[in-house]
C-alpha cells in the first residue's frame, strides 16, 4: 500500500480538523483496515465543535481520533473566515456511502448500528439495491437499556465487522465507540448521525443545489424536525458568533 501523506490539520475554536479530501479519507481508511488495529474517525460539523467546547469527556475522546473530517458548510466557512481555509467537505453520509460502495470490491465488512427500530434494516436493503455487491454484515437499531450495552457490543462483534457505522447522534455515538471499540473488534469506527435515516429513505437528502450551497442542514431540520436536530440548530448561532468575534489569522 502506498505511503500516506502526513496529516495536515488546523485548529478551529480549539478543536483539530484535518484537511482531507474524500479520496484522502478513503486512503486513510484502507490503511487503517489493513493495520488490523482500531481507529476512530470523527466527522466534525459546527454543532460538534460547540459540544467539544462544552463537554470535557467528549473533547478528550475527539482528541484521540485517528482522523477528523470537515463535515459541513459551517466548518468550511469558519476556516476561511479565520484564515486557515479548508476547501473540501467530507460528510458522514457521503463517506459512509462510498464505504458501502467499495465494501464488496475491497472485502470490507460493514455493520449499520443505530436509528429507530427498522431503520438500519431498511437502510441495508436500500443500499444493497443501490450497490448489489455491498458487504453489509449486520444491522441493529440504537434502542437498548444502559445495562445491555456490553451485550449489544458482543452481538456486533460476532459479525466480525471491519467498519462500524454508529448512528446515534453526537455525543452518544462517539462515547459508545470509546467505551466499546475494544469489545467490538472492528478496525474503523465512525459516528454518522442521521446517515441511516437518509440511507433508508426515511429522511430525504436536500436537492443538489442545497447540498452545494451548504444548506443541507437546513433542509433536514425543516423536513424532519426533532429534539436532536433542533439542538444542532441552536448551536449554529453560537458557532457563528464565536467565529465572527475571533481574531482572524494574518
Amino acid at each position: 500500500m502506498a505511503e500516506l501523506p502526513p496529516r495536515n490539520s488546523i485548529t478551529l475554536h480549539g478543536m483539530r480538523i484535518d484537511r482531507v479530501t474524500m479520496e484522502g479519507a478513503l486512503a486513510y481508511i484502507a490503511s487503517f483496515i489493513a493495520s488490523g488495529k482500531p481507529h476512530h474517525i470523527v466527522t466534525a460539523d459546527a454543532s460538534m465543535v460547540m459540544t467539544y467546547r462544552e463537554d470535557k469527556d467528549f473533547a478528550a475522546l475527539v482528541e484521540q481520533a485517528a482522523l477528523i473530517t470537515p463535515d459541513g458548510a459551517g466548518i468550511i466557512w469558519a476556516s476561511k473566515r479565520l484564515g486557515v481555509p479548508i476547501t473540501a467537505k467530507v460528510s458522514g453520509v457521503d463517506l459512509s456511502a462510498k464505504l458501502v460502495e467499495l465494501s464488496g470490491k475491497n472485502g470490507w465488512r460493514i455493520f449499520f448500528f443505530g436509528g429507530a427500530p427498522g431503520i438500519a434494516e431498511a437502510a441495508a436493503q436500500k443500499m444493497r439495491e443501490r450497490f448489489p455487491d455491498a458487504n453489509i454484515c449486520g444491522m441493529r437499531d440504537g434502542y437498548y437499556k444502559a445495562d445491555e450495552e456490553d451485550t449489544v457490543a458482543e452481538q456486533i462483534a460476532a459479525t466480525k465487522p471491519d467498519i462500524l457505522l454508529v448512528a446515534m447522534g453526537i455525543p452518544r455515538q462517539e462515547k459508545f465507540i470509546q467505551r466499546q471499540k475494544g469489545r467490538v473488534g472492528a478496525k474503523v469506527y465512525i459516528g454518522v448521525g442521521g446517515t441511516l435515516d437518509v440511507f433508508s429513505g426515511t429522511v430525504k437528502r436536500a436537492p443538489v443545489w442545497m447540498q452545494k450551497s451548504g444548506l443541507e442542514w437546513l433542509y433536514r431540520i425543516s423536513s424532519s424536525p426533532n429534539a436532536a436536530r433542533m439542538k444542532k440548530l441552536a448551536a449554529l448561532p453560537q458557532f457563528a458568533r464565536l467565529t465572527l468575534t475571533t481574531q482572524t489569522k494574518k
